[in-house]
């Protein structure tokens, strides 16, 4: 009776099987390491992002949180304003900041409470206010734009901050109060939320 005889497994075949073995399990660990990655990055991201929007949100009513924003961007106006022409890494990394906390801000604006001034009544407030914010973009990019050593730099910060603070008081003195006092207090919640959600995003 004839025996049949399993063909003998050669190293080289036992070599490239251990291999793919072992690329597969590579592959394995860095697609788990990608994905592990991934969701801590964006858990660092939402993470950031709570903490920008925290002061505004732990502020209370929308105006109470919108008065918090206009107060911190003053102050780092502030300290903008006393830098010399020599610190222009400082400068540019506090024109960053100021950017960015105020495109936030006009977001949570404009997306929210301009709308809930229109619903008020008080459309043409609401569109010079909108109006306003396009100067106010436009000043950041004069200011990206300019030699940040230039004297004429630090002339251009103290003209935004005075067109700003004039944008701020007529919001802060008029438009907002009047704007909550219309308002039921379920209302100006919902409006609290809103802004805060559209905060958020940006932040």
């Amino acid at each position: 009776m004839a025996t049949t005889t399993e063909p003998k497994r050669t190293t080289k075949t036992t070599a490239r099987d251990a291999a793919k073995a072992s690329n597969g399990t590579s592959m394995g660990v860095i697609a788990g390491a990608v994905a592990g990655g991934a969701a801590l990055g964006l858990l660092a991201m939402l993470g950031r992002k709570a903490a920008v929007q925290a002061p505004s949100a732990l502020a209370g009513n929308w105006d109470d949180a919108l008065k918090a924003e206009h107060k911190a961007v003053l102050k780092v106006f502030d300290t903008l304003e006393a830098t010399d022409d020599k610190a222009t890494i400082r400068r540019n990394m506090l024109l960053a900041h100021i950017k960015h906390a105020l495109v936030k801000h006009a977001i949570e604006e404009e997306n929210v409470i301009y709308p809930a001034l229109r619903e008020a009544g008080k459309t043409e407030e609401a569109d010079n206010l909108n109006a306003e914010h396009g100067y106010v973009k436009q000043f950041l990019y004069d200011l990206e734009n300019m030699p940040s050593t230039s004297p004429k730099w630090l002339e251009k910060v103290k003209e935004f901050r005075a067109a700003l603070e004039k944008h701020i008081r007529e919001e802060e003195d008029t438009l907002f109060p009047e704007l909550r006092a219309q308002l039921s207090e379920e209302r100006n919640k919902a409006l609290t939320l809103a802004m805060n959600k559209e905060g958020f995003k940006v932040a």
